[in-house]
């Protein structure tokens, strides 16, 4: 009785030691991974400048009786507004558009027909105001714009960016001091969108009979950035 005693005091401690250190074939839990420890902020970088490039738009509008006799009119009046302003300093002067359409009285009768032609062009703001006063001398009787750009687009977004992720990593800092840890390297950085926004706060006003003022724009960027902390 008492062999068969200490034999199953034996098994049960085999059995006992197996469950702690697992069978084959035998599925155990596991704790999940930590998550990493970071700190994700996001930063806005603002560069201004003066636009320097200005887009317009010229056209004429003919009207006459028959289709035929609209377009010849619109040609001719077209070609002394194209020359007008090519020689006003106008670069990529590029057609827009061309149509034809009657025009009708009340009672639905055509009356005639109108002939439209535009080109768009590029100058210098400084040349916006002297273009759009060449361009209606000759004969221009539809003008828009200005678009007001500036050339070096680009490398005014890569200063926004830069300035972005500095104002990034000072928020990051202030978050980190306050939480009694401190900034490790970049992990990742998300780059969001930009886009130059006019502001009106400096008028230039060109010496011309049509007053051009470019004013200001901002160029904008934005970015997500995470930081590891230690």
């Amino acid at each position: 009785m008492k062999r068969l005693l200490l034999l199953a005091l034996a098994l049960l401690g085999i059995v006992a030691l197996a469950g702690a250190v697992g069978l084959p074939g035998r599925a155990v839990a596991q704790q999940p991974a930590p998550a990493s420890d970071t700190l994700t902020v996001s930063g806005t970088g603002t560069v201004s400048t003066v636009p320097d490039e200005s887009q317009l738009s010229f056209g004429v509008e003919t009207r006459r009786p028959t289709a035929q006799a609209a377009v010849a009119a619109n040609g001719e009046a077209m070609r002394k507004v194209i020359a007008a302003v090519k020689a006003a300093g106008a670069r990529g002067v590029t057609t827009q558009w061309v149509s034809v359409y009657p025009y009708t009285a009340n009672d639905g009768a055509v009356q005639g027909y109108v002939a439209s032609n535009s080109v768009s062009a590029t100058s210098r703001v400084d040349d916006a105001a002297p273009l759009i006063d060449a361009a209606t001398e000759a004969g221009a009787n539809q003008v828009s714009g200005p678009g007001l750009t500036s050339s070096g687009t680009e490398a005014l977004y890569r200063r926004a960016l830069a300035k972005a992720v500095d104002q990034a990593r000072a928020h990051a800092e202030v978050l980190a001091t306050a939480a009694g840890r401190s900034l490790g390297s970049i992990t990742a950085i998300v780059e969001g969108g930009a886009q130059p926004v006019p502001v009106y706060d400096r008028a230039v006003p060109m010496a011309a009979s049509t007053p051009v003022e470019p004013g200001q724009q901002e160029t904008s960027a934005t970015v997500s950035v995470t930081f590891s902390l230690r």
